[in-house]
């Protein structure tokens, strides 16, 4: 193939379409072809990544190999795809800017007076580019955060618009992710929404080529022709997207849309192939036939809303499928856990993960569920913070240490068992500056991390400050806490576990950034084994 291709998806009418579901199952289809294809996240918003911002206000931020904090979608991305993606793979607003400030400070632009055309979208578009001329894929495909129309998304839709006049006909396609609402007082789906939707695409010089409605009831013949007519495009562009009962169906339902052949076709790139989706319909089937059932309490502290915990909740459905079980995940805001309620909240749980976050609020009430499940027998998973916590009420409640903390919390403590890591300590940005990005970690053999991984180096990835006091490190041992995982070159623990205990690990890490369909965490994949042999006795 002599020029890489380019694709790029839009959205109207309102955000939380599935844009980023819609380009991972394209995506996946493509690739199931044969094509190598990538996907990249441009956002609109002023941040230079989502690192500083709170996971209410835009859901986890999820973390690369290489250390970019990154949005969401890449999450979808590598699970779907499979692949790692990097810093290169998300682009923000602030990004751009900073890198064009720059670039003017360095006089870069021999003068010139620096302006949005042509600077800021040459940058864009050199950004866009990246991947596609590092010849390592065939296809990228580019989701464009945000609606059309939005003033922040201006610059990003002119960017689009030039770059594919710029790159030739076949070589670059826009598809447009809309909405078509159905009103119930009517009994009908209505159009116009999308129609207008359209306009304001072609009214800033872009024709859609592919049109994907967004809809809670199947399109008719009739709409589909009226839609192709108004929005200027083929009838066979014209693409259902109804609602799903999980994500993962919707690469077989974009399948059976014709949505991959279209995209092929407009790109005059040959079909090859049929996607081989077998693995992926294995998964499938097991997501919808379990054979057993079990109930994961989550205990975090953003609990009320569901994308801050994004990629737990997918590995628990990775996992779950690979034990042919359905996780039922209870979401239980630590905030509001203490000694009189536990044994109440936590009478129906099979297992319990301890989940990330950072700052004081809901602290105690994460150490009161580590101490359930360990005094109760029960399988516990920390992550993070959650992990931190474990050291904690190890530290107050078996080692006698009552005043034990994190100096997060305290900075004061006497007994500071998590401490802030010696590299943080003369930090003051708060922006790109943790602990992140893949490290390895050594594994000491007969050990319960030894034998979920098998191996005794894994590599994992990484977001926080604080970290476990090595000072302490003799005394828990000691006392029962074992640090079974240590990174070679720092000496920093990054496992903890239970001998005695059935199932009891805490991480340092995140595991559930590196959990794909076709590579469920293996952590994971064996925390909910223990739910389920726990269950069964």
């Amino acid at each position: 193939m002599n020029q890489t291709k380019y694709i790029f998806v839009t959205g109207g009418v309102t955000s939380s379409l599935g844009k980023g579901i819609i380009a991972a199952s394209l995506a996946k289809l493509l690739q199931a072809r044969g094509y190598r294809t990538t996907i990249q996240k441009f956002d609109p918003y002023i941040n230079v990544d989502p690192g500083t911002l709170n996971p209410y206000e835009h859901g986890e931020c999820y973390v690369t190999d290489d250390g970019a904090e990154t949005d969401l979608d890449l999450g979808h991305y590598e699970r779907f795809l499979n692949v790692p993606t990097s810093q290169a793979n998300n682009v923000t607003t602030g990004r751009v800017y900073l890198s064009v400030i720059e670039k003017e400070r360095r006089g870069e632009f021999l003068g010139k007076t620096v302006q949005v055309v042509p600077h800021i979208t040459n940058e864009i578009k050199d950004r866009i580019q990246i991947l596609g001329k590092s010849g390592d894929y065939d296809i990228v495909i580019t989701e464009i955060g945000g609606t059309v129309g939005d003033i922040e998304s201006l610059p990003y839709i002119e960017s689009v618009r030039q770059l594919v006049w710029e790159l030739g006909e076949n070589n670059g396609i826009v598809i447009h992710l809309t909405l078509v609402p159905y009103l119930a007082a009517a009994g009908e789906l209505k159009t116009k929404p999308t129609q207008h939707s359209v306009k304001t695409l072609m009214e800033s010089g872009i024709k859609a080529d592919i049109l994907v409605c967004r809809t809670e009831h199947e399109l008719s013949d009739d709409l589909r022709s009226k839609l192709a007519l108004f929005c200027n495009v083929k009838r066979e562009a014209v693409i259902q997207s109804i609602d799903a009962s999980t994500i993962y169906e919707v690469p077989n339902l974009m399948l059976e849309e014709g949505l991959d052949i279209v995209a092929l076709k407009k790109l005059d790139l040959p079909k090859k192939a049929a996607p081989d989706l077998k693995q992926w319909n294995t998964f499938l089937k097991r997501i919808k036939t379990p054979k057993h059932t079990v109930n994961i309490g989550l205990i975090g502290k953003y609990v009320e809303m569901q994308d801050c915990y994004k990629s737990i909740l997918e590995a628990f459905i990775h996992s779950g499928a690979a034990n042919e079980t359905k996780v039922n995940v209870i979401s239980i805001h630590s905030e509001y856990i203490n000694d009189d309620n536990i044994a109440e909240k936590f009478a129906n749980l099979d297992g319990i993960l301890v989940a990330p976050g950072f700052g004081e609020r809901g602290i105690e009430g994460k150490i009161a569920a580590v101490r359930y499940a360990r005094e109760n027998k029960m399988p516990f998973f920390g992550i993070c913070l959650g992990m931190q916590m474990s050291v904690i009420e190890y530290s107050r409640n078996v080692l006698g240490l009552a005043d034990a903390n994190s100096t997060e919390m305290n900075s004061d403590t006497p007994n500071p068992v998590v401490n802030l890591m010696e590299s943080q300590k003369n930090v003051t940005d708060k922006g790109g500056t943790m602990r992140l990005g893949a490290w390895k970690c050594e594994i000491k053999p007969d050990t319960l991390a030894y034998k979920i991984y098998g191996d005794t180096m894994i590599s994992e990835r990484h977001r926080h400050r604080y970290e476990f006091n090595n000072d302490y490190l003799e005394a828990l041992q000691n006392a029962g806490l074992k640090a079974s995982g240590v990174n070679p070159d720092t000496g920093l623990v990054e496992i903890v576990e239970i001998e005695e205990h059935p199932f009891f690990i805490g991480v340092q890490y995140h595991p559930e950034y590196k959990s794909t369909v076709v590579n469920p965490h293996p952590l994971f994949v064996n925390f909910v084994a223990a739910a389920v042999q726990s269950k069964k006795k």
